[in-house]
């Protein structure tokens, strides 16, 4: 005597949840994710009387000077003082509003002011015309 038997339907792998564990490793490597950030070189601030703020900090290129001659803009730090308007004429060009950038000085309060002068005409010559300097209030 022959049984017979349901014929056998194969066993599928529910996807149905799939979207939902791909949004959560996701959220997860978006929250335990640690982006590289660039503190600049160690510079001991110049003091002064009057200090405002910048009013909008997107806007702004920084350069670093230290009292031994080292110079860095945002996070390239250059070996010559003459690469410092080839890499502010790239920054102003590849920005949404040029007009409105702002270079920042944060130069140690020994730098030579023959460094400074020298960086004053490279942001001439790359058109860069906006400069704030950094310091820290006087204390009385």
């Amino acid at each position: 005597m022959k049984i017979n038997s349901k014929p056998r339907q194969k066993s599928t792998v529910s996807t149905a949840s799939l979207p939902d564990i791909i949004f959560m490793l996701l959220i997860f490597f978006m929250v335990t994710t640690v982006m590289k950030t660039f503190d600049g070189l160690k510079v001991q601030d110049p003091s002064a009387n009057k200090i405002e703020k910048l009013e909008n900090r997107k806007n702004v290129i920084y350069i670093w000077q230290t009292k031994d001659g080292s110079v860095c803009v945002d996070d390239q730090t250059l070996s010559n003082v003459d690469d410092v308007s080839e890499i502010l004429k790239f920054k102003l060009e590849s920005s949404v509003d040029p007009g409105k950038m702002v270079v920042q000085f944060k130069s140690d309060q020994n730098t030579t002011m023959e460094l400074i002068q020298q960086i004053h005409t490279e942001c001439r010559q790359a058109n860069a015309l906006k400069l704030s300097y950094a310091a820290k209030k006087l204390s009385n």
